[in-house]
Protein backbone atom coordinates (compact mmCIF):
# COMPACT_ATOMS: atom_id res chain seq x y z
CA UNK A 1 0.00 0.00 0.00
CA UNK A 2 1.15 3.74 -0.37
CA UNK A 3 1.66 5.79 2.16
CA UNK A 4 0.48 9.66 1.75
CA UNK A 5 -0.02 10.69 5.48
CA UNK A 6 -1.83 10.52 7.34
CA UNK A 7 -3.34 8.33 4.83
CA UNK A 8 -2.23 4.59 3.63
CA UNK A 9 -3.78 3.40 0.58
CA UNK A 10 -4.24 0.67 -2.56
CA UNK A 11 -6.74 0.71 -5.47
CA UNK A 12 -7.16 -2.44 -7.66
CA UNK A 13 -7.16 -3.70 -9.80
CA UNK A 14 -5.22 -1.21 -11.73
CA UNK A 15 -5.40 -3.27 -14.66
CA UNK A 16 -9.14 -3.82 -16.47
CA UNK A 17 -10.89 -4.85 -19.57
CA UNK A 18 -13.07 -2.12 -21.11
CA UNK A 19 -16.46 -2.00 -20.04
CA UNK A 20 -18.47 -1.50 -16.77
CA UNK A 21 -16.19 -2.46 -13.52
CA UNK A 22 -15.47 -3.04 -9.97
CA UNK A 23 -12.36 -1.09 -8.39
CA UNK A 24 -11.85 -1.06 -4.65
CA UNK A 25 -10.13 0.96 -2.71
CA UNK A 26 -8.87 0.17 0.59
CA UNK A 27 -7.83 3.16 3.47
CA UNK A 28 -5.80 2.90 6.63
CA UNK A 29 -5.76 5.62 8.97
CA UNK A 30 -2.31 6.05 10.17
CA UNK A 31 -2.29 9.30 12.19
CA UNK A 32 -3.33 9.71 16.00
CA UNK A 33 -6.41 11.56 15.25
CA UNK A 34 -10.07 9.56 13.97
CA UNK A 35 -11.13 11.23 11.52
CA UNK A 36 -15.08 11.32 11.21
CA UNK A 37 -17.93 12.30 8.55
CA UNK A 38 -15.43 11.33 5.33
CA UNK A 39 -17.21 11.59 2.12
CA UNK A 40 -15.02 9.55 0.15
CA UNK A 41 -14.70 10.33 -3.76
CA UNK A 42 -12.69 8.78 -6.61
CA UNK A 43 -12.64 11.71 -9.37
CA UNK A 44 -11.50 10.98 -12.74
CA UNK A 45 -8.74 12.92 -14.67
CA UNK A 46 -10.51 12.02 -18.07
CA UNK A 47 -13.77 10.69 -18.30
CA UNK A 48 -13.51 10.15 -21.81
CA UNK A 49 -11.50 7.22 -20.71
CA UNK A 50 -12.23 6.60 -17.27
CA UNK A 51 -15.87 7.79 -15.89
CA UNK A 52 -17.33 7.05 -12.28
CA UNK A 53 -20.38 6.11 -11.07
CA UNK A 54 -22.64 7.86 -8.03
CA UNK A 55 -21.29 10.53 -5.66
CA UNK A 56 -19.05 8.67 -3.65
CA UNK A 57 -19.33 7.23 -0.45
CA UNK A 58 -19.67 7.83 3.44
CA UNK A 59 -17.83 6.96 6.47
CA UNK A 60 -18.89 7.63 9.83
CA UNK A 61 -15.21 7.30 11.22
CA UNK A 62 -11.53 6.33 10.55
CA UNK A 63 -10.58 5.55 13.78
CA UNK A 64 -6.61 5.66 14.18
CA UNK A 65 -4.84 2.32 13.16
CA UNK A 66 -8.36 1.10 11.49
CA UNK A 67 -8.63 -0.27 7.61
CA UNK A 68 -11.93 -0.15 5.55
CA UNK A 69 -12.32 -0.93 1.84
CA UNK A 70 -14.68 0.87 -0.34
CA UNK A 71 -15.99 -0.08 -3.88
CA UNK A 72 -16.39 2.21 -6.94
CA UNK A 73 -18.45 1.08 -10.14
CA UNK A 74 -16.75 2.44 -13.30
CA UNK A 75 -17.15 2.58 -17.16
CA UNK A 76 -13.60 1.92 -18.53
CA UNK A 77 -12.86 2.85 -22.00
CA UNK A 78 -9.12 3.68 -22.39
CA UNK A 79 -6.14 3.65 -20.27
CA UNK A 80 -6.53 6.62 -17.51
CA UNK A 81 -6.24 7.92 -14.36
CA UNK A 82 -8.23 8.79 -11.30
CA UNK A 83 -7.79 10.20 -8.03
CA UNK A 84 -8.68 9.90 -4.33
CA UNK A 85 -10.41 12.80 -2.24
CA UNK A 86 -11.53 12.73 1.31
CA UNK A 87 -13.36 15.31 2.80
CA UNK A 88 -14.66 15.29 6.55
CA UNK A 89 -13.34 16.46 10.16
CA UNK A 90 -10.30 15.82 12.57
CA UNK A 91 -10.34 17.14 16.32
CA UNK A 92 -14.02 18.77 14.98
CA UNK A 93 -12.00 20.92 12.45
CA UNK A 94 -12.69 20.32 8.43
CA UNK A 95 -10.47 18.15 6.85
CA UNK A 96 -9.28 17.69 3.05
CA UNK A 97 -7.04 14.98 1.81
CA UNK A 98 -6.23 13.38 -1.92
CA UNK A 99 -3.78 11.31 -3.37
CA UNK A 100 -1.38 11.32 -6.14
CA UNK A 101 -2.91 10.23 -9.70
CA UNK A 102 -3.55 6.65 -9.90
CA UNK A 103 -3.15 4.74 -13.21
CA UNK A 104 -5.38 2.71 -14.58
CA UNK A 105 -5.03 0.41 -17.72
CA UNK A 106 -7.92 -0.58 -19.74
CA UNK A 107 -7.35 -3.67 -22.39
CA UNK A 108 -4.18 -4.07 -23.95
CA UNK A 109 -3.08 -1.00 -25.47
CA UNK A 110 0.16 -0.89 -28.52
CA UNK A 111 1.65 2.31 -26.69
CA UNK A 112 1.69 4.71 -24.10
CA UNK A 113 1.70 8.84 -23.69
CA UNK A 114 4.13 9.09 -21.46
CA UNK A 115 4.77 12.96 -20.79
CA UNK A 116 4.15 16.24 -22.25
CA UNK A 117 6.56 19.14 -21.45
CA UNK A 118 7.54 22.80 -22.20
CA UNK A 119 11.29 23.32 -23.11
CA UNK A 120 10.87 27.04 -21.38
CA UNK A 121 12.19 28.81 -18.31
CA UNK A 122 10.11 29.47 -15.66
CA UNK A 123 8.78 32.68 -17.03
CA UNK A 124 8.03 32.59 -20.60
CA UNK A 125 7.56 35.66 -22.14
CA UNK A 126 4.92 36.67 -24.57
CA UNK A 127 5.83 36.65 -28.31
CA UNK A 128 8.99 34.10 -27.70
CA UNK A 129 8.34 30.50 -29.28
CA UNK A 130 8.47 27.66 -26.59
CA UNK A 131 9.09 24.20 -27.70
CA UNK A 132 7.25 21.53 -26.80
CA UNK A 133 8.37 17.74 -26.28
CA UNK A 134 5.96 14.72 -26.18
CA UNK A 135 7.42 11.05 -25.02
CA UNK A 136 5.62 8.22 -26.69
CA UNK A 137 6.74 4.65 -25.61
CA UNK A 138 6.15 1.30 -27.63
CA UNK A 139 3.86 -1.57 -25.40
CA UNK A 140 3.80 -3.93 -28.64
CA UNK A 141 4.41 -3.28 -32.31
CA UNK A 142 2.44 -0.61 -33.99
CA UNK A 143 2.35 1.40 -37.56
CA UNK A 144 -1.22 3.17 -36.53
CA UNK A 145 -0.65 5.49 -33.97
CA UNK A 146 -0.76 9.23 -34.65
CA UNK A 147 -0.22 12.21 -32.30
CA UNK A 148 -2.59 15.53 -32.28
CA UNK A 149 -1.17 19.16 -30.03
CA UNK A 150 -4.12 21.13 -29.17
CA UNK A 151 -3.72 24.70 -27.04
CA UNK A 152 -6.62 26.16 -25.02
CA UNK A 153 -5.98 29.57 -24.82
CA UNK A 154 -6.42 32.32 -22.02
CA UNK A 155 -9.32 33.71 -24.19
CA UNK A 156 -10.72 30.06 -24.50
CA UNK A 157 -10.23 29.52 -28.15
CA UNK A 158 -9.22 25.39 -28.86
CA UNK A 159 -6.69 25.50 -31.54
CA UNK A 160 -4.67 22.82 -33.47
CA UNK A 161 -1.02 23.12 -33.41
CA UNK A 162 0.23 19.77 -35.02
CA UNK A 163 -0.59 15.86 -35.94
CA UNK A 164 1.40 13.79 -37.10
CA UNK A 165 1.84 9.93 -38.07
CA UNK A 166 4.22 8.23 -35.37
CA UNK A 167 5.36 5.33 -38.15
CA UNK A 168 6.47 1.98 -36.67
CA UNK A 169 7.22 1.69 -33.12
CA UNK A 170 8.46 -1.54 -31.87
CA UNK A 171 7.90 -2.47 -28.10
CA UNK A 172 10.25 -0.88 -25.55
CA UNK A 173 10.75 2.09 -28.26
CA UNK A 174 10.60 5.48 -27.52
CA UNK A 175 10.18 8.49 -29.69
CA UNK A 176 9.99 11.88 -29.00
CA UNK A 177 8.06 14.93 -30.68
CA UNK A 178 8.41 18.57 -30.41
CA UNK A 179 6.05 21.17 -31.60
CA UNK A 180 6.08 24.91 -31.46
CA UNK A 181 3.84 28.12 -29.77
CA UNK A 182 4.00 31.88 -29.64
CA UNK A 183 1.48 32.76 -27.14
CA UNK A 184 0.43 35.98 -27.54
CA UNK A 185 -2.31 36.51 -24.81
CA UNK A 186 -1.57 37.03 -20.68
CA UNK A 187 -2.67 34.21 -18.67
CA UNK A 188 -2.89 30.52 -19.02
CA UNK A 189 -2.31 28.18 -21.85
CA UNK A 190 -3.33 24.53 -21.43
CA UNK A 191 -1.47 22.37 -24.00
CA UNK A 192 -2.74 19.18 -25.26
CA UNK A 193 -1.26 16.05 -26.43
CA UNK A 194 -3.25 13.40 -27.87
CA UNK A 195 -2.23 10.10 -28.99
CA UNK A 196 -4.50 7.56 -31.43
CA UNK A 197 -4.18 4.14 -32.35
CA UNK A 198 -6.39 4.84 -35.43
CA UNK A 199 -9.69 5.98 -34.57
CA UNK A 200 -9.06 5.44 -30.97
CA UNK A 201 -7.66 7.45 -28.25
CA UNK A 202 -5.01 5.94 -26.33
CA UNK A 203 -3.28 8.60 -24.59
CA UNK A 204 -3.59 12.12 -23.27
CA UNK A 205 -1.26 14.54 -21.55
CA UNK A 206 -1.43 18.29 -20.62
CA UNK A 207 1.22 20.93 -19.50
CA UNK A 208 -0.13 24.41 -18.50
CA UNK A 209 2.29 28.01 -19.25
CA UNK A 210 1.40 31.00 -17.52
CA UNK A 211 2.23 34.45 -19.77
CA UNK A 212 2.79 37.57 -18.43
CA UNK A 213 4.01 40.65 -20.01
Amino acid sequence: MTKRHPIEYEMSPRSVEAGVRWLTLKLKNLGAEDLTNLEVRLNSLDTQSLDVFGTGSYLSTLKTGEEKEISFQVSAHTTGSAYVTLDGQKKDKPWHWESPALLVSVGKDVAELVSLFALTEPYPILGEVITCEAIVRGLAPSRNLVLEFWAQTPSGKFRSLAKEGMGFLAAGQEIRRTFDITPEEEGIYILHAYLYDGAKRIGHQTEYLSMTI
